[in-house]
């Protein structure tokens, strides 16, 4: 369900009178949320949900106890509390623990419309018909999913906080497979905003890829140039931007520890062309103004031009160190530059053209080794020119080394990661030497 600022504070202020621990926190989250997938031609399936679903924190003696539960009468609300005091009581004392926070200035964060939370099944199935008839005109089978939704967070405390959020989304994803079945190809979007989604930009691409029908070439293990789609971009720079945890680095287990101990804030770590930067005022990839446990989320760099500028510190570790602290984002910004994709791929004598990565992981944080693999739709380039379909290959690369290579960068856009709760952050197409592919790959 969809509720109110004005629904979730009363929710909220009856949870908050039924309290008697030393404190208490309250967390409602939920929404509405519907999606088609289509598959070789037509629809298969569609979906519409409701929920909503509501977390109480109980503080008593600096330990915490939490209940979630999906009734908000008053007897279940009763009776979580009562439960979440309970398992307080249980625990052992938190060494880390924080009080609730009290009242917070937010700022605003463009993240919602209601044409686009309005939306009705029809423009699901409009995006979906773009794609499928392009796939039909060109001779591929195309498969994928639209979604749209309107989602709602608040955050009470009995110290006083109170914040309330709402964004819209719609998303397309495409997936375009020869009719040999030996080649793919994909393409997607995510918008807080419905008119900026282009389906038949969509269709386009994602067809145009998966529309090879030549024999897919094995490229042999090793390092390459590598042209990286903005969707490829992106996810690497999300595990860059996932290892910038202040903690980690202050305890000396990440590759923002200083070896003598601290973190290696200030230093030059990357290429001069990397800035990534968090803002809820972005109008490409606004993140929330509202982050985890009511933080505010404000407009900050966490690496301007190679120097890394600020870490994540969760309240604690902030409290311990007497430090600001800084929520996690699911959104950023990588600035981009002016370089088109077709140059990038005319600069390249012997490379791959990279649509999209997955499978992706963090090997050892010491060093950023980051594992995957890529997906529908490698290209190898030769002098210059795209010469052929490439099957996948699994990646073994530094990322640290590979940030600090950057060779061009293109147009910045929002990409689609499926990070959740609304991530998806904006990067360009980036030029990199020396990527690391350690095997080869049957998939396509």
């Amino acid at each position: 369900m969809f509720l109110s600022s004005e629904d979730t504070k009363a929710i909220a202020d009856k949870v908050l009178a039924h309290s008697k621990a030393d404190a208490c926190a309250v967390h409602i989250q939920g929404g509405l949320d519907q999606s088609l997938r289509f598959a070789r031609g037509g629809a298969t399936t569609n979906l519409a949900s409701a929920e909503a679903n509501l977390r109480i924190s109980s503080h008593v003696g600096g330990r915490i106890g939490a209940c979630s539960i999906s009734r908000f009468d008053d007897d279940a609300l009763a009776a979580a509390v009562a439960r979440s005091e309970e398992i307080a009581r249980m625990l052992p004392v938190d060494p880390d623990y924080v009080a609730p926070l009290g009242p917070q200035n937010y700022g605003f964060a463009n993240r919602y419309d209601e044409a686009t939370a309005h939306l009705r099944l029809d423009a699901l199935a409009g995006a979906a018909a773009r794609v499928i008839a392009e796939g039909a005109r060109i001779g591929v089978d195309t498969f994928g999913c639209a979604t749209s939704a309107r989602r709602f967070d608040a955050y009470a405390t009995s110290a006083g906080l109170f914040a309330y959020e709402r964004r819209s989304e719609i998303d397309l994803s495409a997936t375009a497979r020869n009719r040999a079945d030996s080649w793919s190809g994909w393409a997607a979007a995510h918008h807080f905003f419905g008119d900026r989604l282009d389906a038949e930009a969509i269709a386009r691409v994602a067809c145009a890829k998966g529309a090879h029908d030549s024999t897919p070439v094995d490229l042999e293990p090793g390092a390459y140039t590598v042209v990286l789609e903005p969707d490829a971009t992106a996810e690497l720079a999300f595990w860059l931007m996932r290892a910038m945890e202040a903690r980690a680095a202050d305890e000396g287990r990440s590759f923002f520890a200083r070896p003598g101990g601290g973190a290696l804030i200030g230093e030059i770590l990357f290429d001069e062309k990397l800035t990534i930067r968090v803002d809820p005022a972005d109008p490409i990839a606004p993140e929330a103004a509202v982050g985890f446990d009511g933080l505010p989320h404000r407009a900050r760099a966490f690496v301007e031009r190679g120097v890394a500028t600020t870490l994540y510190r969760s309240r604690a570790w902030a409290q311990r160190t007497g430090a600001e602290p800084i929520p996690f984002a699911r959104n950023f910004v990588m600035a981009g530059g002016d370089v088109t994709i077709d140059d990038m791929v005319r600069s390249v004598r012997r490379g791959v053209l990279v649509t999209r990565l997955w499978y992706t992981n963090i090997v050892e944080p010491k060093s950023l080794l980051l594992t995957g693999l890529t997906r529908d739709g490698n290209f190898f380039i030769e002098n210059g020119r795209i010469v052929a379909p490439m099957r996948n290959m699994r990646f073994n690369q530094r990322l640290g080394e590979l940030f600090a290579n950057i060779k061009a960068l293109g147009p910045t856009r929002r990409t689609w990661r499926a990070a959740g709760e609304g991530g998806a952050p904006a990067a360009p197409a980036m030029l990199v030497e020396g990527f690391n592919f350690s095997s080869k790959s049957s998939g396509i």
